[in-house]
């Protein structure tokens, strides 16, 4: 039984380590049966159904977070926190009647009232947790997990002392495909035959969805940027008109060199591979890629995620030469000498994508599945 989701930085790493498990079982001519606990309006319902696995919801409650313990008792906080115990014993018929071998719990908020259920029912769970802090939900399953699964060595000295012998360090999981891109396909796919190869190439990306700050510093650097660099830059659907009337206004040389996308899809593979310096937010799937892949990296982290754990995550990987972490206020200026030597200087931007990969575990999905079966009664 896997259950968590409500974005892609719980819903993927749950995915990509259903499918490993898929494989290593498949390879020894064995099967596995899988329910995905989820919310009927969260990614994870579109995410099963287009990988044709089963999927059932039970009810949970969304904990709106304030710094202010009076907010926190706001009256969509009640009303939600009174759906949690409908939510546990709904989970519970779901744990009792699939009866799983194993429960992987990947955070959000669906997760806890199914990993309390799994332990209620006396099932092994394991809780994957994205970050180098745990979340909100990982943080109330902890006491009841059999292992817990976390991404960086950082995160053991951040856990309680009590459950500190459960945890394992697997990484995050990697969709097998982002680890083997190859840059000339990305020229092809592209149409990028004007891009100056003798210049490094810079991604820049928002997340599907694109970042309107994001957007809004790379274009205050732009003719900088591109006397200097190639740029691919994934903006978001809703944003490419405003970045095209840009590009329109640049001189024709450095317009070559700028590509404005929407959206990368099926070629982001090979986009990462191409690119020598990467800037972007600091969520949680976006380092396992770019550390697992190795590439020199400028995160502008998101302010608003939960427990600022975007911050956290930049900052981690900035301490140890990884990445380089724009927080607070950022100005384009920030960006332009934050930049400026990783493109100039290329042993520079060498050594960081080096401290990068040695962060990077591309083995992640491999070493979770490990831990599933170890736990799994009569499987050793």
């Amino acid at each position: 039984m896997v259950t968590g989701g409500g974005t892609g930085g719980h819903t993927y790493p749950a995915l990509t380590a259903i499918r490993t498990l898929r494989a290593r079982l498949a390879a020894v001519g064995q099967t596995v049966d899988v329910l995905w606990v989820g919310t009927a309006a969260g990614l994870e319902a579109r995410v099963a159904a287009n990988e044709g696995i089963a999927f059932t919801t039970v009810a949970t409650g969304k904990i709106r977070r304030s710094a202010n313990p009076l907010k926190m008792l706001s009256p969509a906080n009640i009303k939600d926190m009174a759906r949690v115990p409908l939510g546990i014993l709904q989970a519970r018929r779901q744990v009792k009647g699939f009866a799983p071998d194993v429960v992987l719990a990947t955070g959000g908020y669906v997760a806890v009232p199914v990993g309390v259920a799994a332990s209620m029912c006396r099932r092994p769970l394991v809780i994957h947790e994205q970050t180098v802090r745990l979340g909100l939900a990982n943080r109330t399953l902890a006491g009841r997990a059999t292992r817990i699964a976390v991404s960086s060595d950082s995160t053991l000295p951040l856990l309680a002392e009590s459950v500190r012998p459960a945890a394992v360090v697997t990484g995050n999981p990697v969709r097998p495909e982002v680890l083997a891109g190859q840059a000339d396909k990305a020229v092809a796919a592209l149409g990028l035959w004007q891009f100056d190869r003798s210049l490094p190439t810079v991604y820049v990306t928002g997340g599907a969805q694109g970042s309107q700050q994001i957007n809004d510093l790379v274009r205050g650097i732009l003719p900088w940027l591109l006397q200097r660099a190639n740029v691919i830059h994934q903006c978001g659907p809703n944003h490419e008109a405003d970045l095209r009337q840009a590009a329109a206004a640049l001189p024709g040389q450095l317009a070559q060199r700028y590509l404005v996308a929407g959206f990368v899809g099926p070629e982001l593979p090979d986009v990462l591979d191409l690119a020598e310096l990467v800037i972007a937010r600091s969520g949680a799937g976006t380092i396992a890629e770019l550390t697992a892949l190795g590439k020199a990296a400028v995160f502008v982290p998101l302010a608003s995620s939960a427990g600022n754990e975007q911050a956290h995550n930049a900052r981690h990987l900035e301490e140890a030469g990884a990445a380089v972490a724009l927080l607070g206020e950022v100005s384009a200026a920030h960006l332009q000498e934050a930049v400026a030597p990783l493109l100039t200087d290329p042993a520079r931007r060498y050594a960081m994508a080096q401290q990068a990969r040695a962060h990077g575990r591309p083995d992640a999905a491999e070493r979770l599945v490990d831990l599933l079966l170890s736990v799994v009664p009569g499987r050793h």
